[in-house]
């Protein structure tokens, strides 16, 4: 019997992806439980368009997605870029986090993976807060532990950082080191090059219609890669 932690959580193979005509062509890679990929390339290079692919948003142009987590949903976490918190009534952090339980959680369960989420990405002080008092950096790991509240094999976020501070985007950098350690595998679209170089176990970086697996460390020799 095949070992289930071996089983790609999600990539693609000899994938084109696009929106009436091809964006990117040639995707290859899988991603693994434990691994942490990057997505990096410049505005307009495709990136966003791959993710939507990936995750089942648009149909492929040629070649294969493999599907996430093998087609079980509920073992998918997915934090878009620039998702927002507002909702019609006030809500606490804690109820928040809680309305992306699956259903059918007794009450007992359904407490302690809200406390675990909260406690997971360091926001268990915020439990009781107002969601509309959040900063910035509170809302976006308090997405974060939305999705984690279904305890996911696998969490797709888009930009993560975008538009925090270098204290925040620290400070959910390292929440997100503690799951992949737990063996949660990544995978991140970023702008954030320097974040990638620290934190990425694969890169995977589009450009020119083509994507290319690097390792992290090629990062920083890459001129083509400046100002994206």
């Amino acid at each position: 019997m095949a070992d289930p932690l071996a089983v790609p959580l999600i990539g693609a193979h000899d994938l084109a992806v696009g929106r009436g005509r091809c964006l990117v062509r040639g995707v290859t890679f899988a991603v693994a439980a434990g691994d942490s990929w990057f997505v990096v390339g410049r505005n307009g290079s495709g990136k966003s368009t791959l993710l939507a692919t990936l995750l089942g948003m648009l149909p492929p142009l040629a070649g294969a997605v493999l599907a996430p987590c093998g087609g079980d949903r509920a073992a998918l976490g997915y934090v878009a870029q620039e998702q927002r918190l507002k909702l019609p009534l006030p809500c606490t952090v804690a109820e928040f986090v809680g309305s992306g339980l699956p259903d059918g959680l007794v009450r007992g369960e359904a407490r302690r993976r809200i406390e675990a989420a909260l406690a997971t990405i360091g926001i268990a002080p915020l439990a009781h807060q107002d969601l509309r008092a959040l900063s910035s950096g509170e809302a976006r790991r308090t997405l974060v532990a939305r999705a984690m509240v279904r305890r996911p094999r696998l969490l797709v976020l888009d930009e993560p950082t975008a538009n925090l501070d270098p204290a925040a985007t620290a400070r959910l950098a390292s929440d997100l080191d503690r799951l992949r350690a737990e063996g949660v595998a990544l995978l991140h679209v970023s702008h954030d090059l320097g974040l990638a170089r620290r934190h990425a176990s694969h890169v995977l970086f589009v450009a020119n219609g083509s994507a290319q697996v690097l390792a992290p460390e090629r990062l920083a020799t890459l001129d083509a890669m400046e100002g994206a």
